[in-house]
């Protein structure tokens, strides 16, 4: 099965029987979902096959069938690498399907799960927090606020949430927010971003704004609140595509 029972920090290893499907399943539905959005490169193949616990022929032979779909483009040079052109294509609908479904009724806890844990990172940061542990916080909410790129916003995002992780002082608290993310964005430790629709970028950045200034007054209780609803978001995305396969499966 794709999602572990445990609190482990990845994903258990794709299938051997059937890994190069596996592979390019789930990395479809992981652009589908905007882990990885159009125009951002994928992890190097030693990266992914740490990732997803298979073998560099196994990335390999998955990356080549994403290129020939059109999902991704391959670039030569010192910054080349495969790039991502379409979140979605013919093949993405039924990649999702075989991703998400079988294992919904997992995610649905996860989600659960992950507001109550992220709730609780925020009031621990409010109540520990240290008068050096707001600037970044603010340079992140200020890059996120003015980024004008979808991959702007979820690189400032990622960075907002690892300084209010780093508020709690207890790199157990950190990890334990981190191994969640990656047990949701299908074994990549990004968070997913959708479409990169605009009223997904203003609803986040409310988020952050209402989050930073609970942390930094010190008031556990509030933080805890806007957490909890602020997370909700990657999941209402994920739900929102499953929706959209759903929606065009055939009858």
């Amino acid at each position: 099965m794709l999602l572990g029972d445990g609190p482990t920090a990845s994903l258990r290893p794709v299938r051997v029987t059937s890994a190069v499907d596996e592979v390019t399943d789930r990395l479809l539905t992981a652009i589908a979902v905007g882990d990885f959005l159009p125009g951002e490169r994928l992890p190097a193949e030693r990266d992914l096959t740490g990732l997803l616990g298979v073998s560099r022929p196994t990335v390999r032979e998955a990356v080549a069938r994403l290129q020939a779909l059109g999902v991704v483009e391959s670039r030569r040079g010192r910054n080349g690498g495969a790039f991502v052109r379409d979140s979605w294509t013919e093949s993405s609908g039924a990649a999702v399907r075989r991703t998400l479904l079988p294992r919904w009724a997992e995610f649905e806890q996860l989600f659960d799960l992950r507001g109550l844990v992220e709730g609780m990172v925020a009031a621990t940061a409010a109540r520990r927090r240290r008068p050096e542990d707001l600037e970044p916080m603010r340079e992140a909410l200020s890059a996120h606020l003015s980024a004008s790129t979808p991959r702007e916003e979820q690189a400032a995002d990622s960075a907002f949430h690892r300084a209010i992780c780093a508020a709690t002082h207890n790199p157990q608290i950190a990890q334990l927010s981190r191994d969640l993310l990656t047990r949701i964005s299908l074994g990549f430790p990004v968070e997913p971003w959708g479409r990169g629709e605009r009223s997904h970028h203003e609803r986040a950045g409310h988020g952050h704004t209402a989050l930073y200034e609970a942390v930094a007054a010190g008031e556990p209780e509030r933080a805890e609140e806007i957490a909890r609803e602020h997370f909700m978001i990657s999941a209402e995305m994920i739900r929102d595509v499953l929706a959209r396969v759903r929606a065009t499966q055939a009858p």
